[in-house]
């Protein structure tokens, strides 16, 4: 069992990035990556929404939707619960810290329709099936997954934004290059465990 664990959680860190190798959460991705602050900020920000609404949607599915026989109405629930622990994050956020909230923008209430969040919730409760540990361990490494990769693209546009590089390549589409080339590299990482 912990080697079966360990084998999921690095898959959801490495070699099935929910970023890289999946493409769920592009948009915050590649639109709060322009800064490591900010980049951090929403890596941490999607790895709590991760964490507690995978719960909260493995809670809901085995304790509520099985037992009443709607288990179709999955999608609905997550949503609620998604959107529910947003709105609280960007609260709190606000409160705490109006500079990461005003870094994050609009990205920060679009957390709520961000595939990877869902996808998550999904994979893990529904398709995959997974234990209450399972869920929370897989959650918790796809944020760290997602987390990796936003800093690393965060750093790397650092670099290319004082890089001489051709003009047409400049801004956004030396973004998309890089994003690619990571995603080749991530993707060399699979097969590692079984």
């Amino acid at each position: 069992m912990t080697v079966s664990l360990i084998s999921v959680m690095f898959a959801a860190v490495i070699s099935q990035n929910i970023v890289l190798s999946q493409y769920q959460g592009i948009c915050p991705f590649l639109g709060v990556s322009k800064k490591m602050s900010s980049a951090a900020g929403m890596g941490f920000a999607v790895i709590f929404v991760l964490a507690i609404s995978s719960v909260f949607c493995w809670l809901v599915y085995n304790y509520i939707l099985l037992p009443l026989q709607i288990e179709y109405l999955y999608t609905m629930a997550f949503i609620l619960v998604i959107a529910s622990l947003v709105q609280l994050l960007e609260m709190v956020i606000k409160r705490f810290s109006p500079t990461l909230y005003s870094a994050l923008g609009v990205y920060l209430p679009l957390i709520t329709t961000n595939c990877a969040i869902l996808g998550t919730a999904n994979s893990a409760v529904v398709f995959n099936s997974y234990n209450f540990l399972y869920t929370f361990c897989v959650s918790i490494a796809t944020g760290i997954g997602f987390l990796l990769a936003i800093c690393l693209l965060a750093g790397i546009r650092l670099k290319t934004d004082k890089a001489e590089i051709p003009n047409c390549f400049k801004g956004f589409p030396i973004t998309l290059v890089t994003a690619a080339i990571m995603a080749m590299a991530f993707a060399g990482f699979s097969g590692i465990l079984a």
